[in-house]
């Protein structure tokens, strides 16, 4: 008796088989040029905070300025 015919299956398995050994091969460790996106992704966030609350801070101490001295500051 003749085995069905299996069709691409074994070549699909082959390619898995490969691919599951190069993924668990691969460096895991984050690079340098990792790192330095990380670093820039953080700065640009802090700029960005610091220029939100510093505006908003800034308008608050004219305000108070202007309340306590009846002039504009």
């Amino acid at each position: 008796m003749r085995r069905p015919s299996l069709g691409v299956l074994p070549h699909m398995l082959k390619l898995i088989t490969k691919a599951q050994a190069a993924w668990m091969t691969r460096d895991r460790g984050a690079t340098a040029a990792e790192y330095a996106l990380l670093i820039t992704f953080i700065a640009i966030a802090l700029i960005a905070g610091a220029t939100v609350f510093g505006n908003g801070l800034s308008a608050m101490f004219k305000t108070a300025c202007a309340k306590v001295t009846g002039a504009a500051c």
